[in-house]
């Protein structure tokens, strides 16, 4: 805050624009209100009902937005007890933190417990967040709003389901499998939350679809890590638009209205970008907590070849046959049966990791056990790995070395199942035609 206050003080501005800083800007604003500072756009009152957990949902249920269930925490008794009335499993993570960091979906108290020993630094100012997961399709929206009009350019939906982060996560614009009513209802919530707030500018919301709902799962009051491939994809230019917004233009002179952008006759796909190879002892799985280091896209006709065009574009060297190896935690292990039957039918062979292989023979899917999976990797024998942990994070543990195998002999590794499922329906939709060819932007 001094350094910037410096430059306040040298320049001396008519206001200063946080939206544009990711969380660390808005981390700042704080400091620079109480400084005297002159905030363009949205208020620090509003930023900070959007960022603490109590003002936020006192705000959803007073306008009747349905919002994820959860509470605040600085002790770890208060944790466990706001986590046994919530119901396991949760989403835990420290409040005003910026790319998911330190934040873990928690399944019994033990994990818990050690959550709050190890993973946080616990303080009176920031408290830890401590929200009901829920496992539903994960769905965000990047508006601009003018205090009175908010416009929607898109909505992008997930390929994981919601527990990945969203700068982590394969998202599809337009929407693929959301119907008319849910995407109403999105529009209706992110106009009513946008009202509410005073919104002038860019804003983020994130959703989780359930089949009873659309719920709220959190706001970001500044511009988000989609509004430039948004931008570029629907031709509005987001930035501009929002920052004369924040100077008075209303959107109406801008040519733009309350309400969501006609979508378009193509299909988008944002694919994240790893640099897992050169960080030997980083945990490779997908989870609350970002990792990715970029991002490319793919556009196409239909969401088989645009997934397909990112995918490869991503990096990932994906043949049409060989041999997938799985290595599914016992939570997910029926759902993943399925989808080894997909692969079985386009023709790759299938290993599995002893207990895996186990379980999937007792279902009738005919898969090779391997021992040293590590090994199998190394030697080559392996096309692709779908592996879906237990626990992450953990060196020592064997599904932590298989992913680390992966990444070092480049292999393709897939650590959800929602991946490894979008992944068959492209390759069964070119099963037996010419691939799309890589491409980077």
């Amino acid at each position: 805050l001094e350094d910037v206050m410096n430059v306040v003080e040298k320049e001396k501005p008519r206001g200063v624009i946080v939206q544009f800083g990711g969380q660390t800007a808005i981390n700042l604003a704080d400091g620079l209100c109480k400084n005297g500072v002159n905030i363009l756009g949205t208020s620090f009152e509003s930023i900070d009902i959007a960022e603490d957990r109590k003002r936020f949902d006192g705000l959803l249920t007073s306008i009747g937005v349905p919002h994820t269930e959860g509470d605040t925490a600085f002790d770890i008794s208060t944790a466990v007890s706001i986590a046994q009335k919530l119901g396991y499993p949760v989403l835990v993570r420290p409040s005003y933190v910026l790319g998911g960091r330190a934040m873990e979906v928690v399944y019994n108290t033990e994990q818990l417990i050690k959550y709050m020993e190890s993973a946080v630094k616990i303080s009176s100012k920031h408290p830890v967040l401590i929200d009901k997961y829920i496992n539903g399709k994960e769905v965000e929206v990047d508006a601009i709003g003018d205090g009175e009009d908010f416009f929607i350019p898109g909505i992008m939906e997930h390929v994981e389901r919601a527990g990945v982060h969203s700068g982590d996560s394969i998202a599809v614009y337009p929407p693929y499998s959301l119907d008319q009513r849910e995407i109403e209802k999105i529009v209706e919530y992110t106009v009513k939350i946008g009202r509410a707030l005073n919104i002038k500018g860019l804003f983020n919301i994130q959703y989780v679809v359930l089949e009873d709902g659309v719920f709220v799962l959190e706001v970001n009051p500044r511009a988000s890590r989609t509004v430039p491939i948004l931008s570029k994809v629907t031709g509005v230019q987001m930035v501009q638009v929002a920052t004369r917004a924040m100077l008075g233009e209303s959107l109406a002179v801008q040519g733009y209205y309350t309400g969501l952008k006609e979508p378009p006759n193509y299909v988008v796909v944002k694919v994240p970008v790893f640099s897992f190879e050169k960080l030997g002892l980083v945990e490779v799985s997908l989870s609350p907590e970002m990792k990715s280091t970029g991002e490319v896209m793919g556009i196409a006709p239909n969401f088989e070849e645009a997934f397909y065009k990112a995918v490869l574009a991503s990096g990932f060297h994906i043949k049409e046959n060989g041999t997938v190896m799985f290595s599914i935690s016992d939570r997910f292990k029926e759902e993943a049966v399925p989808i080894a039957n997909e692969y079985k039918k386009l023709g790759f062979k299938l290993a599995a990791t002893e207990k895996t292989a186990a379980f999937f023979n007792n279902t009738g899917v005919d898969i090779k056990p391997v021992e040293d999976a590590v090994g199998f990797i190394r030697d080559g024998k392996v096309n692709l790995v779908i592996n879906v942990p237990t626990v992450g994070k953990v060196p020592s543990r064997k599904g932590f070395k298989i992913r680390r195998a992966a990444v070092e002999y480049k292999v393709p590794c897939f650590t959800s199942l929602d991946t490894a499922k979008a992944l068959a329906r492209a390759l069964n939709k070119f099963s037996g035609l010419d691939m799309p060819k890589p491409f980077k932007l």
